[in-house]
């Protein structure tokens, strides 16, 4: 799924960094059908991915920790992040992250 959703954006995409979550198992596929590289932060060094760090946060807003994901649906997910992802943020100048990527790839 996550390849299908970049692949409009393939030209813009210059790497992947991820934690070593199991969600990236086929990261080198990911990496060659993007034309990509893929870096991976070190185990238990949660300062080396404070943007995913931060971004689960989020996510624990909305989920909270322990709850088992097989019983949150695809559009509860695609509903969280939305509104992650239209939420202003200082960083961006109170602009949100989906206003920015799409000046980005403009």
């Amino acid at each position: 799924m996550v390849v299908i959703m970049l692949l409009p954006y393939i030209e813009k995409i210059r790497s992947i960094t991820t934690d070593n979550g199991n969600e990236f198992a086929e990261h080198l596929y990911i990496a060659k059908r993007l034309k990509t590289k893929t870096f991976f932060a070190h185990s238990y060094s949660s300062w080396e991915k404070g943007c995913i760090e931060y971004h689960n946060k989020l996510i624990r807003q909305y989920i909270p920790k322990g709850t088992d994901f097989d019983t949150v649906s695809d559009e509860m997910l695609k509903q969280i992040i939305i509104k992650i992802n239209k939420r202003p943020r200082l960083k961006l100048g109170f602009s949100s992250p989906v206003a920015e990527f799409f000046k980005f790839i403009a």
